[in-house]
């Protein structure tokens, strides 16, 4: 059984805060970190969003649902986040079964290469 509150004490260690530094961060109190750490109460869905953030992962991740951590893509320009969106898509797509690149996929990785090699 996934136990959320290691979770989220691994979380909090991974990044070197107390109890008392966390409950600071997300307006919670020492004591209601160490319920959430305990298993003893489960974090509202807008303290989850908020430890998810805080954290750089999904809500999948922190709940167990998943295990991947996700990445952010915060810091990128609204260009580079269009071309991993279409990236992804065309990974998805049945096209991409098929051995090679087609003219599309050529094209992503045109503009992909020039937006992340833009100084």
């Amino acid at each position: 059984m996934f136990d959320f509150g290691l979770r989220i004490r691994e979380l909090r260690n991974k990044y070197k805060m107390s109890q008392e530094e966390l409950g600071r961060r997300i307006d919670r109190s020492k004591s209601v970190i160490s319920s959430y750490e305990n298993n003893l109460k489960v974090p509202p869905l807008d303290i989850l969003t908020q430890l998810a953030v805080l954290f750089n992962v999904s809500l999948d991740y922190l709940v167990g649902i998943d295990k991947e951590k996700m990445i952010s893509i915060e810091a990128l320009t609204d260009e580079q986040k269009e071309i991993i969106q279409m990236t992804v898509q065309e990974l998805k797509s049945p096209k991409s079964k098929i051995p090679g690149l087609t003219k599309r996929q050529q094209d992503i990785i045109n503009r992909l290469i020039v937006e992340f090699t833009k100084r």
